[in-house]
């Protein structure tokens, strides 16, 4: 009984209250309800404090989520092993990654070898998604650069350049390069904290004692995009995430190296979680054939 009570929690917890739990895992709301406060009065503790008509995890309840959360994947593991046995032909995968250009390739090179397996991916900036592994809402991520943690491995996987993109109307759009100091005072449209490009940037403006005109932080490459087509400002962008418009143009910046990094990433408990290390291996795979 205790299982099933276990169970109904993470359930709750994870969908954020019983309504969502109940059509999630086919079962009726006043039979999650009761179990819960069934596992409740057992240990004589709130886990949920009701608000309105969601819940929100206790410091109880925060505690005992983290730990299901473990269990969870560790069921996962079981069944990706026992999967492993007949060739990966069935499980699931989820991916934080910091943008589709790298998690695009990699995907379709996993289905390529694992069509059956279920991948699903988070978009955000890195520490976004470097989060998303510790409090394992993800199995991998691809990740750019971030503060050293125990808790995770990280592989390097590829570098690229920082360039400067503007559109056709700023005085930079007739020129190939610029060099680092013609930045300063130049209206710029900022990626949100937590970026690395933006991290990338600001450290070598910073090394350099060059100050920008800020005009506008956007949380998206999206929203910096639309907003240099615009005319409000440049933008910073890895070279390979630059597509190519008709109104726009890359600028190299010639005196200064400013590169971001990107990592495979997952947390070290897990290394040896049998779609993780396949993921893992083509990921590499694909770099080795993209360098030869």
């Amino acid at each position: 009984m205790i299982g099933t009570q276990i169970r109904s929690f993470h359930a709750v917890a994870l969908h954020g209250g019983y309504t969502a739990a109940a059509k999630a895992e086919n079962v009726s709301q006043p039979t999650l309800s009761a179990q819960v406060k069934d596992l409740e009065e057992r240990y004589g503790l709130e886990l949920f404090h009701r608000v309105g008509r969601g819940v929100k995890l206790s410091l109880a309840g925060q505690e005992l989520f983290a730990l299901t959360s473990k269990l969870q994947h560790q069921m996962d593991e079981i069944d990706a092993l026992l999967s492993a046995f007949v060739g990966l032909q069935k499980g699931s995968l989820r991916i934080a990654a910091v943008g589709p250009f790298h998690a695009t390739d990699l995907i379709a090179a996993f289905k390529t070898r694992y069509p059956m397996v279920d991948v699903s991916v988070a978009f955000g900036n890195s520490q976004l998604s470097f989060e998303r592994l510790i409090a394992y809402e993800a199995d991998v991520g691809l990740i750019a650069e971030v503060n050293d943690d125990p808790r995770v491995t990280t592989l390097p996987y590829r570098q690229h350049e920082v360039v400067v993109f503007v559109n056709e109307t700023h005085p930079f759009y007739h020129r190939e390069s610029i060099s680092l100091t013609e930045l300063a005072g130049q209206r710029v449209i900022r990626r949100e904290k937590g970026s690395t490009t933006r991290m990338a940037v600001e450290k070598v403006l910073l090394e350099r004692g060059i100050e920008i005109d800020v005009v506008l932080d956007i949380g998206s490459r999206e929203g910096v995009w639309k907003a240099v087509e615009q005319g409000l400002g440049m933008g910073f962008v890895a070279d390979f995430e630059y597509i190519p418009h008709p109104r726009m143009k890359v600028v190299h910046i010639d005196d200064a190296t400013i590169r971001t990094r990107y990592f495979i990433a997952f947390l070290s408990e897990r290394k040896d979680a049998r779609l993780i290390k396949a993921f893992s291996e083509i990921s590499l795979g694909t770099l080795q054939q993209g360098t030869r």
